[in-house]
């Protein structure tokens, strides 16, 4: 009876499978050639198939998998319980189920990298890591007896041997004869030869040579080579010279890889720490040739590269320039800052004193007093900049606090091949789903879609967390606490804390919460799978690469700007289509930006905006499809066209005054180079649009780009240019570094503190930024023209999109947002405005002063404990981040004052008085606790910093 039903059922699913076959989806039709393609690896996928009770979409025998398209019914109550019941039967017969949202279907590239990624884990075995044992066959194989086991060992090692700092020192693996040296070198193309010899003599006098050969900074364990990457040169600044195309390569550098290629014979090369040098010597942008030196040092040989997925420009530097197969891995986890130690206090008493309102006037009188005292103690009323009347003085405390608790750091740093587990998970998790993803229900923000459910009235995402909760009632009977909430950000805290215990599974999501339950399926049937699949993800193509298998490719972005699609990672990434920069989605939030800068300068100064320098990156364009570019159109007033087909950029159109109902903004662009190797398209067509607004009739208050352009056309003329030439000079509003350099030109001044004054700064930031780009020039030297630019500007403007990284992470944003800020401050005679906008919520952008993004950013990362305690989990690296921190904070307070002396005074309390985590960095890296010390008296020396207590200097004197 049994078996006759059964095939009864088999057949009525085979007319079914028919059935459907012919009926198929418009997501069904578009990925059904693309999964024909994978045949080509062994795979074979079928249409509708059946299995027992239930037809799969597509189905492959070997390797057993079946991929399942999810439409919009699929997130509702009863489609989540039948694929919950599909997925349950399928694992029991042996298939493994991917599920793919029908917009995830439709992205060809997208579709392709998940399912190459599920098929790499159901083929590839898990041998032991190279690092940690032996591999059958000809794999990488590891004397384990003699390899470092911690992170400390490591560091020992490397140390215990030739350095960069100290190329004389200890023994080498790596021993290359100068004769064996002169036989290889001979072998390069003659120009190269030429230009070595003559930037660094003989190789007999470089540093790493002793007894005749160079002793190389590598040590070997079996058929394994563990190498420091040599500096660009020496006796120079090794930071500064990073992107420096002009700078050939000393000796040593040139002998490292020649001996790995010729005399260790290396079968693969694996690049670690974003980013090395290879790829920034002297050479073609692309299309490299055996005179370029990259090629010529490392040739074709593979090359493996980890790189964190929200970097796709210099990654694609990388690939372009040296040949590499990038392997992305995951971003550090992120959590909230939260309130802490005097913050938390202050927090608690701004409680007392609103639930006291309206009783005991005297009470009220006091905890004022406390609080205002208690804020200047701590230093935050040079924060929060507090105004004269004493109860707007506490909603500035409030607000300042509200945004301060919500802020979104990092709690320590990603390690490579493991994914984040327990607290680093659930937090990391909570922060892809705060940002919505799209329009169907699964890809609401989570916060969004709780407030949505509790009919609580409010946009958690755009709300101003400062101000009073109106909304309906909530009583906080919640993880023990019975507090009535206050504030739209105290509710905003309690959706936070609602939403980490529902992804932790710590609540149950209940019924009558439909919104809610759509977004937490999408986290448990997508966004917690790719977390956890990334660890293992990232090792295993790393081992397939080097057995020299395909490393599946997948984008490439910031995760918690909503790019799901970058998940999991471990994939070889790619960048974006630059004919489609802008995209119409970039243009809506640099719209939206541009007018909340427009209004916000209006706010704070009186008058409207007139000119700005904007600082763009090739990077941040990548990941977001064109923000800066959007917003530098839409100050000017002028819009992107596309083609409706493609939704590649076709042009422009200008915004007439009426409809545009604010003057224009004459925007400066000061590029980087990698942006104007990457988007020239977007390079001519802002310079298209600038100079067609330049040449219109209007009223000079109404376009000071036309007004500027016609005046200095004339005084041009008048000093002997013709009208041709005038009109190009003056029209110039691109400016980048010469062609074929990269960066600004200012960490060599302030690393080697070779600089007396602002002047010295702004002279090295105006040399380097002088190269006008744009109609007929191509890296024109226009020095007067860019000092011209520049002192006239109201203010200077950074954006930045993610906060997977902050402004005192990188020495990129003093060396371009600070170099413009002090350099038109010199010029001009006045400081500028300095903006540093947010765009990590695309929904609602956030303009800051660049005071406020740091102290915004020395509160809620830099001296918070749980940021600290994140970096001390990871040794010499953690102490390295505590280090550069301090490097980049003195770096500003020198190009802009932004830093201020108290700022020092919180880094101090936080890196050096604190005695656990001062003998961290001791223990850890005792020459960085070194140059720690160095760098605080510095600043001290320099008048950047007044100490607030005179036990630092017991420190200060106590460096070597």
């Amino acid at each position: 009876m049994v078996f006759n039903n059964a095939r009864t059922a088999h057949a009525k699913n085979v007319q079914r499978a028919r059935t459907l076959r012919a009926d198929q989806t418009v997501p069904e039709r578009l990925l059904w050639p693309l999964l024909k393609t994978f045949a080509e690896r062994g795979v074979e996928f079928r249409r509708q198939v059946t299995l027992g009770k239930y037809v799969a979409d597509f189905a492959s025998h070997n390797p057993k998998l079946v991929i399942e398209l999810d439409g919009s019914t699929h997130f509702s109550e009863a489609g989540t319980a039948h694929d919950e019941a599909r997925t349950t039967f399928l694992n029991s017969i042996g298939y493994d189920v991917l599920r793919l949202t029908n917009s995830e279907a439709t992205s060809r590239e997208g579709a392709w990298a998940l399912i190459s990624a599920k098929l790499d884990d159901l083929s590839a075995p898990a041998p032991p890591s190279p690092l940690r044992g032996g591999t059958e066959g000809g794999g990488p194989s590891v004397e384990t007896q003699t390899y470092p086991r911690s992170a400390a060992d490591l560091i020992t090692l490397l140390t215990s041997g030739p350095t960069n700092a100290n190329p004389q020192r200890g023994a080498s693996s790596a021993i290359l004869p100068l004769s064996r040296y002169a036989a290889l070198f001979a072998k390069l193309p003659d120009e190269t030869r030429a230009a070595v010899t003559a930037r660094w003599g003989d190789p007999a006098n470089d540093p790493f040579v002793r007894d005749d050969a160079f002793h190389l900074p590598a040590h070997r364990f079996g058929n394994v080579v563990l190498m420091l990457q040599p500096a660009r040169g020496w006796q120079i600044d090794e930071t500064a010279n990073y992107h420096d195309p002009n700078l050939v390569p000393p000796h040593a550098y040139i002998a490292a890889y020649l001996w790995l290629r010729h005399d260790f014979g290396a079968h693969a090369m694996v690049h670690n720490g974003k980013h090395g040098t290879l790829e920034w010597l002297p050479g073609k942008a692309t299309a490299l040739d055996a005179d370029c030196y990259p090629d010529a040092l490392w040739g074709q040989l593979p090359h493996l590269y980890p790189f964190i997925v929200n970097d796709p420009g210099e990654g694609t530097q990388a690939k372009r320039r040296a040949g590499a197969v990038i392997i992305d891995h995951l971003v550090p986890p992120l959590t909230r800052a939260e309130t802490y130690g005097p913050m938390k206090d202050l927090e608690a008493l701004l409680d007392e004193y609103y639930a006291a309102s309206g009783m005991d006037r005297r009470r009220l009188k006091d905890l004022k007093r406390r609080i205002l005292d208690f804020t200047r103690d701590s230093r935050l009323d040079q924060d929060i900049g507090l105004p004269e009347d004493e109860t707007e003085a506490l909603i500035k405390i409030d607000n300042f606090l509200c945004d301060l608790k919500e802020a979104q750091i990092r709690d320590g740093l990603h390690v490579f091949g493991s994914s984040p587990a327990g607290a680093l998970e659930r937090d990391l998790t909570v922060a892809l789903a705060r940002i919505p993803r799209g329009d169907a229900p699964g890809d609401n923000s989570l916060i969004r879609a709780i407030a949505d459910d509790m009919k609580l009235g409010f946009d958690p995402l755009t709300a101003d967390l400062g101000a009073a909760w109106s909304g309906p009632f909530i009583n906080r009977s919640y993880r023990g606490q019975q507090t009535n909430l206050r504030r739209v950000g105290d509710v905003v805290a309690h959706l936070e804390e609602v939403a980490a215990d529902l992804v932790s599974s710590v609540e149950e999501v209940t019924e009558d919460w439909p919104a809610t339950r759509a977004v937490l399926d999408t986290v448990r049937m997508q966004i917690k799978p790719r977390l956890a699949a990334s660890g293992p993800a990232e090792m295993s193509a790393f081992l397939n690469g080097l057995d020299g298998k395909f490393i599946t490719p997948g984008p490439s972005g910031a995760p918690s700007r909503g790019r799901l699609d970058v998940l999991p990672t471990g994939r070889n990434f790619y960048s974006v289509d630059a004919r489609a920069v802008p995209t119409p989605s970039a243009w809506e939030l640099g719209k939206k930006s541009a007018e909340s800068l427009v209004l916000r300068h209006l706010q704070d100064h009186g008058h409207h905006l007139r000119a700005v320098a904007l600082s763009v990156w090739g990077t941040a364009n990548m990941r977001t499809g064109g923000d800066d570019i959007a917003q530098a159109m839409a100050l000017i007033g002028a819009r992107p066209t596309w083609d409706p087909g493609s939704l590649r950029v076709s042009g422009y159109e200008i915004i007439p005054l009426p409809k545009l109902g604010r003057p224009r903004v004459d925007v400066t662009l000061r590029i980087s180079g990698f942006f104007r190797d990457a988007f020239p398209a977007q390079i001519a067509l802002f310079d298209r649009a600038v100079r067609a607004i330049g040449a219109l009739d209007e009223p000079e208050d109404d376009n000071p780009i036309a007004a500027r352009m016609r005046t200095e056309a004339l005084g041009l003329m008048v000093s002997g240019k013709s009208e041709s030439e005038a009109s190009l000079e003056a029209g110039a509003r691109i400016f980048g570094s010469k062609p074929g350099t990269y960066g600004a030109g200012l960490g060599q001044l302030i690393d080697n503190g070779k600089w007396n004054d602002k002047a010295d700064l702004a002279n090295q930031a105006l040399a380097w930024g002088q190269y006008a780009y744009g109609a007929k020039a191509h890296g024109t030297p226009l020095h007067d023209r860019f000092r011209a630019r520049l002192g006239q500007i109201d203010a200077v403007v950074h954006n930045q999109d993610n906060r997977e990284h902050d402004l005192l992470d990188s020495d990129n944003y003093y060396q371009f947002e600070g170099g413009l800020s002090v350099a038109a401050e010199i010029v001009s005679g006045h400081k500028p405005a300095a903006y540093h906008n947010d765009h990590s919520r695309p929904e609602k952008p956030k303009i800051r002063t660049l005071d406020q993004e740091v102290s915004h950013v020395m509160r809620s990362r830099v001296v918070n404990p749980k940021w600290l305690a994140g970096v001390l989990r990871h040794g010499y690296r953690g102490a390295f981040e505590i280090i550069a921190t301090l490097d980049f904070m003195f770096a500003f307070a020198a190009t802009t004052g932004a830093v201020r002396t108290h700022h020092f005074d919180l880094a101090f309390e936080a890196f050096v008085e604190n005695d656990e985590v001062r003998e961290f960095i001791k223990q850890s890296n005792r020459f960085g606790y070194d140059e720690l010390i160095g760098k605080f008296l510095e600043a001290q020396q320099r008048g950047l910093w007044s100490p607030r207590s005179n036990s630092v200097f017991a420190y200060l004197e106590d460096t070597p």
